[in-house]
């Protein structure tokens, strides 16, 4: 039998009793210099350690810190405890995180506008007020714009830790589906509201993950997809009876690495079910909602991604299917044999992302250079125009119905937060419908796009933002993230953390990793599976190169990103500690063997592999960041961000990385972890709670880097 050397075979410091007592309230942190960055010997809560063996296709694996994947026993607790006020208490002396926080306040606390839906006569939207906690639901008319609370989230919570979601709204926007979502799990309770009497109806769908909720034209029934222990389901619910009662319409077949996601037509005639399997296996089904009956499938047995909406009885349908790109196809629902199929728009040098009927017409958004354009055409597949946007900007919502000619297209920047425009696909007419306010002058700033070679010598782009005339002397503390995983694009987004890193005059860029969908499916292949140290070797070479190029060294390079983007930073960070000086790790997933025993992570088999295949096992052991920490390495100061309701990714992977590293690290290099009680990773938070987060981290960035104040 073989037997890997892993570290923690050999060198974690076990604690003699469990979790240590009390935490030392007399530390003294100066300000930047040349100990800024020490703990001033305070040390991290010891953690005990248990002799865990698995045995994987022949293979000794051990696990000393299982029990921290208990997250409700009450050791695990104690242990969350300690490490929270050691965490608070080299944080929260930090001399300018009150300053941080401040401006960050400014950043954030603005008018904000989201999650649009359109409706007869307006839109049913998200809104957040500058200085509000939480978005309430809101409506508005075309012709007012005046802004109408319908569901107010300070009603639920004193806490704010209650927020309510947009679901799904009736087409003539009477009726409205909205989330009463905890913290940040995925899971929600639905309700439904009546917007005529201004209340809630005595209707309810318990607690469990939806992935939408379709209401039909005349508001008497619902359609759903919901979550079940062995796999998804969609159900019908009608208005004013029992969720028990629902009945059961499609599903039964598929298992739980799966995800229906229904939509009803605008003119209400149709329900279309989408069925997802992985980021690139999906088909679509179709139910007549006039004639009801059985459900018919429409598109199966395709290899890749397929969205599709319907207008004017015709399916349109984005596809890479034999167009890594992206294509649309049309087929006729009352003909709609495969050999009937007709192609719209074809593939160019641009990449499809997403179309969507309007105005008669067909409205598609394109990556542009990694920017976004959106185009308008005929149903022909004629292109009639162009609406004009800023050189650097991140389409992401596209928001229109077949019968009405207005478009709102949300779009935003590095510096510059979310912008909505009306555009009239009749006259052309163009003008701003909301606007988040910002105070940031991005005139001020350069934001560049460089390509690099990675290790296998392929071209790889990223974004560069800073202020003008920066030195290029390795002077510059640098903050680096990416993502580059499930066809995910890092296109140019507004990042409050990022404006502000960029005005105390530090570079942020923003990687394109292989794994994410910057370049068609083509890219996102190239980084999953057996190809994901590839998406490591993208974010490890675009340091070099910046390295290399003079915006930094690595005691003045931090990284940072979250859920898969977490673990890219605990890959980079235990491949190349030495490159980096901090890293903020952020809801991540750290140990790849353990991952697939959480649920809803079945799905993302396709994505990263299973260890219970035997050639799986063996890449993804090999970059798994828990079993790759080693005794002899100099690790760069870490912050673990997490939270007890991160339904999606198990908190346990940070529990057990930050115990695992703290094992081995110096005492005065910080291995930090940031654990909410309250929090998780989906869903709306209050932002006084994304302040305070975005304010530690930012902070511990500082500290650790010497940020010049």
């Amino acid at each position: 039998m073989m037997k890997y050397n892993t570290y923690i075979r050999t060198s974690v410091k076990a604690a003699a009793s469990g979790v240590i007592g009390a935490i030392s309230s007399t530390l003294l942190l100066c300000g930047p210099g040349s100990s800024a960055r020490e703990t001033n010997g305070l040390k991290p809560p010891e953690t005990r350690t248990v002799e865990v063996v698995d045995v994987y296709h022949g293979v000794e694996v051990v696990d000393p810190y299982r029990w921290l994947e208990d997250g409700q026993s009450e050791e695990t607790r104690a242990w969350i405890d300690a490490q929270n006020k050691y965490t608070r208490s080299l944080l929260d002396r930090l001399p300018f995180r009150d300053q941080i926080k401040q401006r960050l306040s400014k950043l954030v606390l603005t008018d904000e506008v989201h999650y649009v839906h359109p409706c007869d006569n307006g839109y049913v939207f998200h809104k957040r007020k500058a200085g509000q906690e939480l978005p309430a639901i809101c409506r508005c008319t075309r012709i007012s714009d005046e802004d109408e609370i319908l569901i107010d989230p300070a009603e639920f919570s004193a806490d704010n830790t209650v927020s309510v979601e947009l679901s799904g709204a009736s087409k003539d926007g009477l009726l409205i589906a909205y989330a009463l979502r905890r913290g940040g799990e995925d899971e929600a309770v639905i309700r439904f509201f009546d917007a005529e009497l201004g209340e809630d109806l005595s209707d309810e769908l318990p607690r469990a993950y939806y992935s939408s909720c379709q209401i039909t034209a005349d508001g008497s029934r619902v359609y759903y997809a919901v979550s079940t222990e062995t796999g998804p389901r969609l159900r019908c619910h009608v208005m004013g009876t029992g969720a028990a009662d629902d009945a059961e319409l499609f599903g039964s077949e598929y298992d739980t690495g799966t995800i229906i996601w229904p939509s009803i037509s605008d003119d209400g005639n149709y329900l279309l079910i989408s069925v997802i399997r992985g980021v690139s296996d999906r088909e679509l089904h179709l139910l007549d909602l006039r004639e009801g009956g059985p459900v018919i499938p429409l598109v199966q047995g395709i290899a890749g991604k397929v969205f599709g909406t319907i207008a004017d009885g015709m399916l349109y349908f984005f596809t890479d299917w034999e167009a890594p790109r992206g294509r649309l196809l049309e087929i006729d629902l009352l003909n709609p044999a495969r050999e009937n199929w007709r192609e719209v728009i074809p593939e160019c040098e641009d990449r499809l992302l997403w179309v969507s009927p309007v105005g008669g017409k067909l409205a598609a958004l394109y990556h542009h250079e990694l920017s976004s354009a959106v185009r308008i055409f005929e149903t022909t597949g004629k292109e009639s125009g162009e609406i004009p946007l800023p050189d650097v900007c991140s389409v992401t919502n596209l928001i229109g119905r077949w019968d009405a000619p207005e478009l709102l297209l949300r779009y935003d920047s590095f510096l510059t937060p979310a912008t909505y425009i009306r555009y009239d696909l009749g006259t052309g007419s163009c003008g701003i419908w909301a606007q988040a306010g910002s105070d940031v002058r991005s005139e001020d700033y350069v934001v560049k796009q460089v390509w690099y070679n990675s290790k296998d010598d392929t071209r790889v782009p990223m974004f560069i933002v800073h202020q003008k005339d920066v030195p290029l002397d390795g002077s510059n503390l640098t903050l680096m993230t990416g993502y580059g995983g499930f066809a995910a694009a890092m296109r140019p987004h507004y990042n409050a953390q990022a404006a502000l890193w960029v005005e105390y005059g530090g570079v942020f860029v923003s990687t394109n990793l292989r794994g994410g969908g910057e370049f068609g499916e083509e890219w996102h292949q190239a980084g999953i599976l057996a190809n994901k140290q590839n998406t490591f070797d993208d974010f490890i070479a675009a340091a070099e190169w910046l390295v290399g190029n003079g915006y930094t060294t690595p005691e003045k390079l931090a990284i940072t990103g979250s859920s898969n983007g977490g673990l890219l930073v605990g890959a980079a960070l235990t491949q190349r500690p030495e490159l980096f000086r901090a890293a903020i790790c952020g809801y991540p997933l750290l140990d790849m063997l353990r991952y697939i025993n959480h649920p809803v992570t079945r799905f993302w088999i396709t994505e990263y592999g299973s260890p219970e295949e035997s050639a799986q096992f063996e890449y993804l052991y090999a970059y798994s960041p828990y079993h790759n920490v080693t005794p002899d390495a100099e690790y760069p100061a870490t912050l673990f961000v997490t939270g007890d309701k991160d339904t999606r990714v198990d908190p346990f992977h940070a529990r057990k990385m930050t115990a695992a590293l703290q094992a081995v690290i110096g005492e005065e290099t910080p291995v930090l972890l940031r654990y909410d009680t309250t929090l998780g990773h989906s869903g709306i938070r209050a932002a006084s709670m994304q302040i305070e987060e975005w304010a530690d981290e930012l902070s511990f960035l500082f500290w650790q880097l010497d940020m010049p104040f």
